[in-house]
């Protein structure tokens, strides 16, 4: 869905454009390399499969609802952002879980391919492609520890996107701010 023209002489200001957030871009491969892990790793009537699904799902999606919905409510686009960064750290906490359970490695920070994986994260314009042969390695230590680095990075960013909104909103307020003043504005003309 297309960003929403910004009215000049009405108070909802542009909204949407959830396509171009850097946040939604890898949570749409989150979601796509989940799809491929649990497929791949688990088994088929595992209950788990399902869980991180829908915690990836809801990622994604918690994002592109509250850019839609920041047109008429900050509230609403802080709550649901914060609610996609929840459920990106449930499904980082379920990457790390399968992880130990199996008795494999969960890279630090030092880790080489750690390292490796923190380079290719900075590929501009990355798809699923960029991440495939991580995601899809035959090795589960490779594939969950760089589906739970990607999980982790993007659940970072969305803190940070949750700090910028709040500050947005402390500049220029909210819907109610907004139409009180066109209201005057337009009593003002009359």
């Amino acid at each position: 869905m297309a960003e929403n023209e910004n009215n000049p002489q009405g108070f909802i200001p542009k909204h949407g454009g959830y396509e171009n957030l850097i946040t939604y871009q890898k949570s749409e491969i989150i979601y796509d390399g989940t799809m491929y892990f649990t497929k791949r790793f688990f088994h088929k009537y595992d209950r788990t499969i399902d869980q991180m699904v829908q915690a990836a799902r809801s990622g994604k999606q918690n994002i592109a609802e509250a850019s839609v919905a920041s047109g008429t409510s900050k509230e609403t686009e802080i709550k649901l952002t914060n609610v996609a960064r929840a459920s990106l750290e449930e499904l980082y906490l379920d990457y790390k879980d399968f992880l130990r359970t199996n008795k494999l490695p969960i890279w630090d920070k030092e880790h080489r391919l750690y390292k490796r994986f923190s380079e290719l994260n900075r590929t501009p314009n990355a798809t699923y492609a960029t991440y495939q042969k991580a995601f899809e390695h035959e090795n589960p230590e490779i594939s969950a520890n760089s589906l739970a680095c990607l999980t982790n990075i993007v659940s970072y960013l969305l803190g940070r996107q949750v700090k910028t909104l709040e500050q947005e909103f402390l500049k220029e307020g909210g819907l109610r701010e907004r139409m009180y003043q066109a209201r005057k504005n337009w009593w003002k003309k009359q």
